[in-house]
């Protein structure tokens, strides 16, 4: 802990932490693949759209029905890979602007991101989904306030900081807010054990969260790590 008591900065994951892991894949998953289609049919050739389609392996980029192809089947394998985030993320933006996305956060959410600024706190997000839709997920929420944006001091993804179950990737991150030096300042939330225990291999403070529709503990973890079901706990 910091000398106060407190942590200086707060760094939470998403999916299964700040908002149910349903959200992602029974939500946004299928209309990402809903919207792809006439998305590519529209865009394709457009210079807005190219550094999306241009990320992919050429081999899956020639065609509409390559990358469609390509697309459906990593996201039907769950694989986080940066030019399948980005696509995501753009997808999601118009979904997001009209209202038919909203980020559905657990209750205690929005509250305590006011408290921990009002504490003097810093609040920030690393996830595995891009900055991009990072951004897109925190500013259309079911919480009040609504937008979160402006709580939020920086946001870290697998491009800008690396894989999440990698101590080095919590190195990275320290390293880019020299302000703040002291690993043991830093907490991070997240859901995912390994997670947790690679956070805390860079020195960090990490509890596990453990909210509905997650995976289960195992005895083990409880013991090993300090588990929290509400952001209330902290």
């Amino acid at each position: 802990m910091a000398s106060s008591g407190q942590p200086k900065v707060v760094l939470l994951d998403i999916e299964g932490t700040v908002c149910p892991i349903s959200f992602v894949k029974d939500v946004l998953f299928p209309y990402a693949l809903s919207a792809l289609p006439a998305t590519l049919e529209a865009q394709w050739d457009e210079p807005e759209f190219s550094q999306y389609r241009d990320a992919f392996p050429a081999e899956h980029a020639s065609s509409q029905e390559a990358l469609t192809a390509h697309v459906k089947d990593l996201m039907s394998r769950d694989v986080k890979i940066a030019y399948l985030k980005s696509l995501q993320g753009y997808l999601w933006e118009s979904g997001y602007k009209s209202g038919e996305l909203k980020a559905p956060l657990f209750d205690d959410v929005a509250p305590k991101f006011v408290q921990w600024k009002e504490a003097g706190e810093e609040i920030m997000i690393y996830s595995s989904g891009s900055v991009a839709a990072q951004k897109l997920l925190f500013k259309h929420t079911n919480g009040q306030p609504a937008d979160l944006i402006p709580e939020i001091s920086d946001f870290f993804d697998t491009v800008n900081a690396g894989p999440k179950q990698e101590a080095s990737s919590y190195q990275t991150i320290l390293a880019a807010h020299p302000e703040f030096p002291e690993a043991n300042s830093w907490l991070f939330l997240s859901d995912n054990v390994k997670e947790v225990e690679a956070a805390k291999q860079a020195g960090m403070q990490s509890f596990v969260v453990e909210r509905p529709g997650n995976a289960e503990l195992s005895a083990e973890d409880r013991e090993k790590h300090r588990v929290i079901k509400t952001f209330a706990e902290i």
